[in-house]
């Protein structure tokens, strides 16, 4: 049983979305909670995102929104560093500011600003580590920032029973198209 899982994917950037209008979103945000209530009905307690733009906040967000469904779930974010959003528009600043004002738990795993990328190499161990699953989107023809997440959870799961749970682009293609039909 998965209590505490771990959800990552590509940064806003990776997938080419420079907006939060971006219909995009939408459809990523659906099959985020598609998947988040299979794994809530199915006893799991808390949420970990690390707080990087794009998937992770706008999966923040849907845990947020859940939570009026389902209390008991929790939102844990665990920063890389302090001031990760330092050089983010002011946009992006207030949506991540949003998230972790609701978020249950919020840390910063080097209690320190930004210094080099070996604080993303210990957030990523230190994330697989206290989780017992990994939900990331994906596409396995582009590489990313997602697959310095799966290195990780591949060498715990070889030495344990942790789970690596996927979504394709696929499964967000067949939300948007399920949404055209209704149409």
């Amino acid at each position: 049983m998965v209590k505490v899982l771990a959800v990552t994917g590509y940064k806003a950037h990776e997938l080419g979305v420079f907006d939060e209008k971006h219909k995009g979103i939408t459809y990523i945000k659906k099959v985020l909670e598609k998947r988040l209530v299979s794994f809530i009905e199915d006893g799991l307690e808390w949420v970990i995102i690390s707080g990087q733009l794009g998937v992770e906040l706008w999966c923040g967000e849907v845990v947020i929104n859940l939570k009026k469904q389902y209390p008991n779930i929790k939102l844990a974010v665990l920063t890389p560093y302090y001031n990760q959003e330092e050089n983010w528009n002011d946009a992006r600043k207030e949506q991540y500011q949003n998230v972790l004002q609701r978020a249950d738990y919020v840390d910063s795993i080097t209690k320190r600003n930004y210094e080099n990328p070996s604080q993303l190499k210990l957030k990523n161990q230190f994330i697989v580590e206290k989780s017992d699953a990994l939900l990331v989107i994906f596409d396995d023809d582009k590489p990313g920032s997602p697959s310095y997440y799966i290195t990780y959870a591949k060498a715990r799961s070889e030495k344990s029973n942790y789970e690596i749970f996927y979504i394709f682009p696929d499964e967000i293609e067949l939300a948007y198209q399920d949404d055209l039909e209704q149409w």
